[in-house]
């Protein structure tokens, strides 16, 4: 505590599990930080003698802000937890003016400084997990390493108005040479380092001898066989994704048996089609990790665990602390299986917080979002794969991914302290120390080097920050990256082409809580009157993965290997049973069919070739409900994610209340229930995401002149296999010693199987599609192989030429060629018809009549579109 009211910024450092996330807030606040009613326990001036000011503490996740407010609140006791509250997206809890702690996300603390940038409510600021260096993060620590001598200044020039500011920046696993040699950063020096106390229980962690490629078949049976022998204590188990848990909570409850799990929705997961890839060799090789682990040093002084029975149960010898004995064996522990991940319902999340019940082992399954800042009580247990699914992001093309890879040892040092908050543990690694030297990473790579970052860019240029390159990031960004957004908010009408300057038009988008597109989209609504409409489809848009896959939605099926488990005493029932079983699966997967074909279809009534119309009609649909329970049924009739269209609504109300402030005339009182669109409000919407995805346009392959369309062999034969180009291509250079099929692969873009688009005839494939994002599949686990994948785009609806010439009317994509035929002469100007394309791409659109003027550089400009 010396050090931190000592100097005005410093960086806390320590092993996970210090206590650090909730013990510095609490002395801070009795050391006389706070509100301005100085109402701690041991607060005197001479400890804070400016303290005027709440406590403002940061998580990058909302789970862990509510979590972490609550506990503050508790171990503070009745007397002063009622001034903890917490702040983050359709959740607050405050205590007005009486509030000197408040926990909040990141985003929640941006939008504040646009407001003020002094941030003059606050007294001290806690930034916590600034490892996970989400984009966030590292503008908010650029800003606020501004503010504080900023706030120091005007302190000393004016006392008793202004008061001097506190930053911690807390983190367990931090790379401090990103802040301690950053002059940029911290032009007075680096800040003092701090380092906490180590976690109060020891971790032994268990490495594997040998890493399996399928690593959930290795969880389960690591988890299965830990609980049997195990002594009492919850287990945390970390998998990548939603459907690997509903995967491993199948087979755990197979394996395991009786217990009890909790039912929860499906969400989407991004959906890699095995036949997106093309094999290139029609081999498959064998993966480094595997060579790393022959070379493993045996002597290594970590003591390994090999995979034979009984090498295996050596390392479940563990011995049975006092704290966690109890009158009955462990092997009568039934298990308590919960999920733990982003897309949950929140009542869902809270549940691994419970106490399990009687006679239960609790067993968390849970994604990266476990891995700090939640403190999940009775872990003893922690079982690591060693992955995560991050997206990918390249700056070039644009084009996402979505990969299974190595966490970072970092990562895996966080993951090994959730076993050790709440009494001696042990962490069991399903990988060799071998892998973990060789293709960990010390540190995870920060967000803000693999994210598109227009949002960020115009956020900083709103706040007079006109050369961005120059900003104090604790990592720069790459400069093609900041071009890449700047040309985007040019193409958006954001900011000036010539001077990078906000336009007005840039001051009104940065006025919503979105990104710059969607922005933009609400911008024209409100003057072409279709408000309601654009605000539930931005809702949509922004909060995303909406629909459930159809290969997610079977989850209630039964292997065909089931029935061998059954009482049948002869060969000849086992043969019977599997018929019946087989038939009944079929015609359980018809129906699931039917019935999702059903609800997709009703879906996209509307319009059959917008996505966007289709997002809209869901909504629409959702809002219908009255209560819970019928917004439940909705979900599950129509295969939406319960919790995301929660969201939506949620951000719905939001968004109308931020624009009828905005726009009294344009807007009416909220109704949660949206009448049905007319066909004039289906084509505006349609324009209007187009006008915000502007850039973000494809064009059939066989309508580009001299394009050699005849790579691929054949003719599609479904919409699936339609090529698309894009208007930035999507490889910088095509590999010239690939076939020819291949060499087309690598320009072309295609429609997603889960698109509308996709049920359309090869001959109704539009000529021009806006699209969302570009996707690309990767494999499903690290074992790689040599592929040539597909990239799919994901649409949002279809435009003609006539529609996007006029809708990039202004904007720097926009070509305006030679005139074209007769030239009327009107003296300092004329009229005349003028060939126009897409910039660089070389796309013809139809030419228009227009009004030019000379400039005063001689050459001519257009003033007026007369007719198109």
């Amino acid at each position: 505590m010396e050090a931190i009211n000592g100097n005005p910024i410093v960086i806390i450092c320590g092993a996970t599990g210090s206590g650090k996330t909730t013990q510095v807030p609490q002395m801070m606040f009795e050391n006389g930080y706070g509100s301005a009613i100085s109402s701690s326990p041991n607060a005197t001036s001479a400890a804070a003698p400016h303290s005027e000011g709440m406590i403002g503490v940061t998580q990058p996740r909302r789970v862990a802000a509510t979590s972490v407010a609550s506990r503050v609140s508790h171990e503070l006791g009745s007397r002063y937890g009622p001034v903890v509250a917490h702040q983050v997206r359709y959740d607050s809890v405050t205590v007005g003016k009486r509030t000197a702690i408040k926990f909040m996300t990141d985003g929640i603390l941006l939008r504040e400084i646009e407001k003020d940038f002094l941030l003059s409510k606050y007294s001290a600021i806690v930034i916590d997990e600034a490892h996970e260096r989400s984009v966030n993060t590292d503008i908010l620590i650029g800003m606020l390493s501004r503010i504080v001598p900023l706030r120091a200044e005007l302190a000393l020039e004016e006392p008793g108005k202004h008061y001097p500011l506190k930053l911690v920046i807390m983190s367990a696993t931090l790379r401090v040479t990103d802040f301690t040699e950053n002059q940029r950063l911290f032009r007075d020096g680096p800040p003092p380092m701090v380092e906490a106390e180590g976690r109060q229980f020891p971790v032994t962690v268990h490495f594997s001898r040998r890493t399996q490629r399928d690593y959930t078949v290795e969880t389960v049976e690591k988890v299965a066989r830990g609980h049997r022998k195990l002594p009492p204590g919850g287990m945390l188990v970390f998998l990548t994704s939603q459907q690997e848990i509903l995967e491993v909570t199948r087979k755990l409850k197979e394996r395991l048996g009786g217990g009890s799990t909790v039912a929860f929705a499906q969400a989407a997961e991004p959906d890699n089609q095995t036949d997106d890839f093309e094999d290139r060799t029609g081999a498959r090789r064998d993966n480094d990790y595997l060579d790393a682990e022959r070379n493993d040093d045996s002597d290594s002084d970590i003591e390994i665990t090999g995979l034979d029975p009984d090498a295996d149960d050596a390392e479940f010898k563990v011995d049975d602390e006092p704290q966690f004995s109890r009158r009955e064996s462990s092997g009568a522990l039934k298990p308590h299986i919960l999920p733990l991940y982003a897309a949950l319902p929140s009542a869902q999340q809270l549940r691994v917080f419970q106490t399990p019940p009687a006679d239960h082992r609790l067993i968390v399954l849970a994604t990266n979002v476990a891995e700090t800042s939640l403190t999940i009580p009775g872990i003893r247990y922690v079982f690591d794969c060693g992955r995560a699914k991050e997206k990918h992001y390249d700056i070039a093309t644009g084009v996402q991914t979505f990969e299974i890879d190595w966490i970072s040892k970092a990562s895996a040092s966080q993951r090994t302290g959730r076993a050790g908050r709440t009494g001696p543990g042990h962490c069991y690694r399903l990988y060799s120390s071998a892998v973990y030297e060789r293709y960990f990473a010390d540190h995870t790579v920060p967000e803000i080097l693999r994210t598109p970052l227009e949002g960020a860019v115009l956020q900083l240029k709103a706040m007079d920050i006109e050369n961005v390159v120059n900003f104090p990031f604790p990592t720069r960004p790459d400069a093609v990256q900041l071009t890449h957004a700047e040309k985007l908010l040019s193409n958006l009408g954001a900011i000036a082409e010539r001077d990078g300057r906000v336009t007005a038009t840039g001051k009104e988008i940065m006025g919503f809580p979105v990104s710059p597109r969607f922005g933009k989209m609400l911008l024209l609504a409100q003057k072409r009157g279709v408000l309601a409409y654009a605000v539930a489809t931005v809702a949509a848009l922004a909060v995303g993965e909406l629909f459930i896959p159809e290969a997610h939605t079977a989850g209630g099926a039964k292997d065909k290997d089931d029935a061998s488990n059954s009482d049948y005493d002869s060969d000849r029932d086992v043969r019977i049973a599997r018929k019946i079983a087989d038939s009944e699966a079929h015609t359980a997967g018809q129906q699931r069919h039917q019935a999702y074909t059903r609800a997709q279809a009703r879906l996209s009534n509307l319009d059959k070739q917008s996505d966007v119309v289709k997002l809209l009609t869901a909504v629409a649909v959702y809002a219908e409900a009255k209560d819970l329970s019928a917004a439940s049924k909705i979900c599950s009739e129509y295969y939406l994610r319960e919790k995301g269209m929660s969201e939506v609504q949620q951000l719905r109300h939001q968004l109308h209340n931020i624009v009828s402030a905005r726009y009294p005339a344009a807007t009416a009182s909220f109704k949660n229930v949206l009448p049905k669109p007319s066909k004039d409000v289906v084509k505006i919407l349609g324009e209007l995401t187009a006008a915000g995805f502007i850039d973000q346009v494809a064009i059939r392959a066989d309508l580009i002149k001299d394009n050699a369309s005849s790579g691929f062999g054949r003719k599609p034969r479904r919409a699936g296999e339609v090529a698309y180009r894009t208007l930035v291509p999507i490889v910088d250079e095509i590999d010239r010693t690939l076939a020819p099929q291949e060499q087309e692969m690598q320009r072309s873009v295609f429609v997603h199987p889960s698109s509308t688009l996709a049920k359309l005839g090869v001959s109704a494939m539009p000529d021009y599609v806006i699209y969302s994002h570009l996707s690309r599949a990767a494999p499903a686990t690290i074992d790689d192989s040599e592929k040539v994948p597909r990239t799919r785009m994901h649409p949002l609806t279809t435009v003609s030429a006539k529609q996007l010439a006029l809708l990039a009317e202004g904007t720097p994509l926009l070509e305006i060629g030679k005139p074209i035929g007769k030239i009327e002469d009107l003296g300092t100007s004329r009229q005349c018809w003028v060939s126009l394309n897409f910039r660089g791409a070389g796309w013809p659109l139809p030419p228009c009549k227009v009004l030019q003027r000379k400039s005063n550089r001689g050459d001519w400009e257009i003033e007026k579109v007369i007719a198109r």
